[in-house]
């Protein structure tokens, strides 16, 4: 019986190493344990082997064979060759052609949450305020500090009837909107003390622009998105840039006091292209070079061409019916819609026995976070009866 034994891929059997006369086919015929060896084998062969390693037994033969002439080289291999067959025949361990189990690999497993990275320093997690005639809850999203903040200033030049009210939702870091909660009521009354009456909404512009001219000499990064309310001689003055909303609750009906601004308005698109910027969309979002979602702000350096700080503002005659006013940040309005944020706070502040504003804002907040929010939240809850 003889056997083919294919051997072409081992690095010993290499054309490269070995002389072409290794492949001549010798055919011994007279012995069970005879060794063909022929590159014209078929396929099918049940016999071929596949070696993997350089076998031990072809270092010595190579170290004898050095001198030989090509056809007694051919013989010691066969041989050898033949040998190795028998002995991995009648060996009860198939060591030499298994590959050895690398070891284990010990991978830590790390839960899948957007918990702050451990060392990473974070703001508190909620924030809450109550005060006669208002109330404000900010709960941090899954960022590792809280980039909200909250202004609230009351008894303007001594008077009880005048406030002011602000949201400030800050991104690419909480300073922009710190420095505009700190800054923009002294900005915008200082303007407002040196105006007429009649032209209080050119104050607040400049009020706004003001508090941002200021903040890009401090070379900090990341801007702000601002909503605001001046309270002042019976009127109501709500102003914003940004996405952050103002909404009234009259006789219970919601209605939107501000406009939020964002790429995908159309005007706000028109006056970016004008200004030799683009808009598209990305990430789920309309933004401005691919990269801001809104279109107005505080701060905002490298965008400051097309990102800018001038408010829209409108300006009512607080009334009887007028029962509160709702100022927000887009983490709740990204959930909840206007009416129905009126819907859930009206039940706990307007004919209750003991209204319950604060309440009422973490009651928004908190519904806002169960339908998937994961931006900061912050609400504020002005009772407007008190400034009539």
């Amino acid at each position: 019986m003889s056997c083919s034994v294919a051997v072409a891929s081992s690095p010993v059997f290499s054309p490269s190493r070995v002389s072409s006369s290794l492949f001549c086919k010798t055919s011994i015929s007279s012995s069970p344990e005879t060794l063909t060896r022929s590159s014209s084998s078929p396929p099918s062969s049940p016999f071929r082997l596949r070696l993997q390693k350089p076998l031990t037994f072809l270092r010595s033969c190579s170290d004898n064979t050095t001198s030989s002439s090509p056809s007694s080289l051919s013989s010691s291999y066969s041989s050898a060759a033949s040998s190795f067959l028998s002995s991995t025949s009648s060996s009860s361990s198939p060591t030499l052609l298994k590959r050895k189990r690398p070891a284990r690999l010990d991978i830590p497993i790390a839960p899948l949450s957007f918990a702050a990275p451990v060392g990473t320093p974070s703001a508190a997690s909620a924030v809450e305020d109550e005060r006669d005639g208002y109330a404000v809850c900010c709960k941090r999203g899954r960022r590792a500090a809280m980039e909200d903040r909250y202004s609230a200033v009351f008894d303007l030049q001594g008077d009880p009837k005048q406030a002011f009210f602000g949201i400030f939702d800050g991104h690419g870091g909480a300073k922009a909107a710190e420095f505009a909660a700190e800054n923009m009521d002294k900005n915008i009354l200082d303007e407002v003390v040196r105006r007429d009456e009649d032209e209080i909404e050119d104050a607040v512009k400049h009020g706004y622009l003001t508090t941002d001219s200021e903040f890009l000499k401090e070379d900090f990064r990341g801007g702000s998105c601002c909503v605001t309310a001046l309270i002042r001689n019976g009127n109501l003055v709500v102003s914003n840039a940004g996405d952050c909303r103002a909404v009234i609750s009259r006789g219970g009906i919601a209605e939107a006091l501000t406009s939020d601004h964002r790429p995908s308005r159309e005007d706000e698109k028109d006056r970016i292209e004008a200004l030799g910027g683009y808009v598209d969309f990305c990430h789920g979002f309309w933004r401005i070079q691919g990269s801001l979602a809104v279109s107005r702000g505080i701060g905002d350096r490298n965008l400051k061409q097309w990102v800018i700080a001038e408010p829209e503002t409108k300006i009512i005659r607080i009334k009887c019916e007028d029962e509160f006013l709702i100022l927000a940040s887009d983490g709740l309005w990204d959930k909840v819609g206007n009416q129905e944020a009126v819907d859930t706070i009206r039940p706990l502040c307007v004919g209750a026995d003991k209204p319950e504003p604060l309440f009422a804002c973490k009651k928004l907040v908190d519904l806002s976070v169960s339908r998937g929010s994961a931006d900061d939240v912050s609400v504020m809850l002005i009772q407007l009866g008190r400034y009539i």
